[in-house]
């Protein structure tokens, strides 16, 4: 050799690439490509964000404690068990990192969200891949995957492409058919916008035992995807691990002070959930009236079937002309859908608009 070599592992995956933002022609494209939160962040976040500015001189504390008490506080859980990170796919790599690794294998669903692909296969694991029913995760697949090698099962619940979920007796089937050794983490980014009364995020699987995680992260209905802040409830002896793999200073002090006025803002989980649930209903309605198959989501955006590639693709495009971004999945293995992001009341009319033309074209 006479150049440095990266590990194989590094080349066995293609690097995540995020929706995009930009389009030719429209210096202020509408964005419903990442599934943001409509409304941007909470006022008193950026009022947080000016006042701490002053302080950047200083380290952060490595704990986020302050956050952590105030998540505790709001969630009515115990700040000792939460971990917060640099988004809450920080989190979920430190748990593939420490419990994975080559000969170990990895479960999740289909379609499930690419970052457990991508982290387990940069960690060394085998990365199973569950068939799902009707585009929700199938437990008795994901069981039927199980062997002496399996280490950790990935669900994301809702789930991302899609916006399926599991009701809560279904994840509970899983977490009791699973063997003890092996780590369930339950990826609940989108677990504030569920309806569903059969529903539960994970905190119950948790404190059932000791090998549940639940992520979740400020970067949906908190309007914050820019601060990379995410957190996790584990058990105590995963808290220890994940504190000992993490970064010294994971978390800014930006981030913390906007997490902690975020969770203080009022009404702000109330309004948001209430917004996402009347134009999600809306703009299903106005698609389905179109004669387009809308997957049901329990997240803030929804999954369109076009039947097949080149319809989806001349539906992007019809978006596109009229300055709207929205999401193919080809890389999910579903070329033939778009996912389209909830955004405000008059950018989901727009897309209804576009859309019933389009398929009356």
């Amino acid at each position: 050799m006479n150049k440095p070599v990266a590990r194989a592992e590094i080349f066995s995956v293609a690097a995540y690439v995020g929706g995009e933002s930009k389009l030719a022609g429209f210096e202020k494209p509408i964005k419903l490509s990442s599934n943001e939160g409509a409304f941007g962040p909470p006022p008193g976040a950026l009022r947080a964000i000016a006042e701490v500015a002053a302080t950047m001189h200083r380290y952060p504390d490595g704990g986020s404690l302050k956050l952590r008490q105030a998540l505790g506080e709001k969630f009515s859980l115990d700040p000792e068990r939460i971990v917060c990170g640099n988004g809450s796919d920080e989190i979920l790599t430190l748990l593939i990192q420490s419990y994975g690794g080559p000969g170990t294998e990895l479960i999740m669903s289909e379609h499930g969200f690419s970052i457990y692909e991508i982290s387990g296969k940069l960690a060394g694991c085998t990365v199973l891949k569950a068939p799902e029913k009707d585009l929700t995760t199938d437990v008795d697949a994901i069981l039927a995957l199980v062997s002496p090698a399996t280490r950790m099962v990935f669900i994301a619940n809702p789930n991302n492409p899609t916006g399926t979920a599991l009701g809560q007796s279904e994840m509970e089937r899983l977490r009791n058919a699973l063997p003890k050794h092996v780590l369930l983490v339950l990826d609940a980014a989108y677990s504030e916008y569920v309806e569903r009364a059969d529903y539960e995020a994970g905190v119950k699987l948790v404190d059932a035992g000791e090998n549940t995680v639940m992520t979740r992260t400020f970067s949906k209905i908190f309007g914050m995807g820019g601060t990379r802040l995410g957190w996790g409830y584990a058990p105590p002896a995963v808290v220890d691990v994940l504190n000992r793999v993490r970064p010294p200073f994971p978390v800014n002090n930006f981030a913390v002070a906007a997490g902690i006025a975020a969770l203080e803002e009022p009404g702000w989980l109330e309004m948001s959930r209430a917004h996402n649930s009347a134009e999600r209903r809306r703009l299903t309605e106005r698609l389905t009236q179109a004669g387009l198959t809308v997957i049901p989501s329990e997240a803030n955006f929804i999954l369109v079937d076009f039947s097949n590639v080149e319809r989806a693709s001349a539906a992007d495009m019809h978006l596109r002309k009229h300055g709207i971004i929205v999401r193919q999945v080809k890389s999910y293995g579903l070329p033939h859908c778009l996912r389209i992001t909830i955004g405000t009341a008059a950018e989901c009319s727009l897309v209804a608009e576009h859309l019933t033309a389009f398929s009356h074209g």
